[in-house]
């Protein structure tokens, strides 16, 4: 009985996070790579690279409360509607549930979206998925703008 609860207690950090620590710290290093790339093909408007990290059903949701599809997303890119000119993140975390890892994140963004000019400090949320080839691509995203204390809408 003793024996079985400690092999409970020793596998219990791997139970948790659905993967082994290893393997974790991989997936975290590529979590944090395709962050970075995202965030690059953002800034220089690489729809090609986009389109690779999204994943066909994706889906955002705009600060303003906006559904966004990916052929949206990368049109909105295209037309040059959606444009970023700043984008700082930081307070990154990172978690995984099997072949899923759920980043989230503040970032401060300087831009402009289809409903108009975007400034100011976000949190946001980006869910990433892996395929049955082990590629990562994300399946939705969500941001939230950070306002100052006492200021409500």
């Amino acid at each position: 009985m003793a024996a079985g609860l400690l092999l409970l207690l020793l596998a219990f950090p791997v139970l948790l996070s659905g993967m082994p620590r290893g393997e974790r710290h991989e997936s975290r290093h590529e979590i944090d790579q395709l962050e970075e790339t995202w965030a690059n093909a953002i800034l220089h408007r690489n729809v090609q690279q986009m389109d690779a990290l999204l994943a066909d059903d994706y889906m955002a949701i705009t600060p303003s409360g906006m559904l966004v599809s990916k052929d949206q997303t990368l049109a909105n890119m295209r037309n040059g509607t959606m444009r970023f000119s700043t984008i700082a993140t930081s307070d990154r975390k990172v978690r995984f549930y099997g072949g899923t890892a759920v980043v989230t994140s503040r970032a401060y963004v300087i831009g402009t979206m289809p409903e108009g000019p975007l400034q100011g400090s976000y949190r946001y949320t980006r869910v990433y998925v892996r395929d049955d080839q082990g590629k990562w691509q994300i399946v939705s995203f969500e941001a939230s703008r950070i306002r100052p204390r006492g200021k409500q809408r």
